[in-house]
């Protein structure tokens, strides 16, 4: 499969989302989540000579979509690390930091990868290609009890134990390793007319427990408050409840789990400040564009 910059992704709220890191012609910026670069690019296109930018990217394709700017660092790595490279590249503090959460369009157009219920072919749904257990390792690996834990709790699905119980009893006899061996495994605890429904909620809790994409994502953003200088933002686009559950609680709290610190006076305390009142969504314009952002939520915050 052929990927290029244009192919791989539609950035999804391009300009909400760079426009909330009020960007500063010298400032450093990081983007967590490079893919096809769309956003990278953007904020290029608003530095100046003294400006940089760093972003994260643990998926090889994306070294397609490498920017060839002498502003530009490509890191390739997981962005739950984002403090030890900033370390690494001697960088003590930032100006601004985002994130476009969840899956590219390109990974669920991509066949090969597994993670889209559209095509029977190996589960495999790791972003990064060279490490870590497959979706078929965990199908085949876990408990039944874990698996339906993840169901439950990743893809918030009613029936979580009784698909993990299906899954456990499909494989003492064959072990699952393609899309069609899972849904084989499952079809009698899915009705046809919520079929694409539980199937991509289901694949949503497998993907994120293949990446581990709660506990990285709670590591980049505790990263970030320590990272970001004062008056500092941070821009994150969500797609699902779970992720933009923690981002809301961070952003507010200044932690994943929202337990609210007060000082004497009966204040807040926290390390950031919301600056939009309202989520944002996407507009009509860009839904009919890029259906893909119906779900996008964009949160901005400052470090005070």
């Amino acid at each position: 499969m052929i990927t290029t910059a244009e192919t791989y992704h539609v950035p999804v709220l391009l300009k909400e989302s760079v426009d909330g890191l009020d960007i500063k012609p010298d400032g450093i910026y990081v983007d967590v989540t490079f893919g096809g670069g769309g956003h990278s690019r953007e904020i290029l296109s608003r530095l100046g000579d003294k400006g940089h930018l760093y972003s994260f990217d643990q998926d090889a394709d994306a070294e397609r979509n490498i920017v060839n700017d002498k502003r530009f660092t490509f890191v390739r790595s997981n962005f739950r690390y984002i403090r030890n490279w900033m370390s690494y590249y001697k960088v003590k503090n930032i100006d601004g930091l985002i994130a476009d959460l969840g899956v590219s369009s390109h990974h669920f157009d991509d066949e090969t990868r597994g993670f889209s219920f559209r095509f029977d072919t190996t589960l495999d749904m790791r972003m990064n290609k060279r490490a870590g257990k497959t979706a078929a390792d965990i199908l085949n690996e876990y408990s039944e009890e874990k698996l339906s834990d993840i169901f439950y709790f990743y893809g918030e699905m009613k029936k979580s134990r009784q698909i993990a119980a299906a899954i456990c009893n499909f494989r003492s006899n064959h072990r699952i390793e393609t899309t069609s061996d899972l849904t084989a495994a499952i079809e009698k605890c899915i009705r046809s007319e919520k079929e694409k429904k539980d199937l991509a909620r289901l694949f949503q809790a497998l993907r994120i427990e293949v990446n581990h994409e709660m506990e990285a994502l709670r590591d980049m953003l505790d990263g970030a408050i320590q990272l970001l200088s004062s008056g500092g933002r941070i821009s994150v686009i969500t797609y699902h409840s779970l992720e933009d559950r923690i981002v809301k609680n961070v952003m507010k709290a200044g932690n994943a789990d929202g337990k609210v610190k007060q000082d004497f006076y009966g204040r807040i305390s926290s390390p950031l400040r919301p600056i939009t009142g309202k989520v944002i969504t996407p507009q009509e314009e860009e839904l009919q564009i890029n259906p893909r952002s119906r779900s996008a939520k964009l949160r901005i915050a400052e470090k005070i």
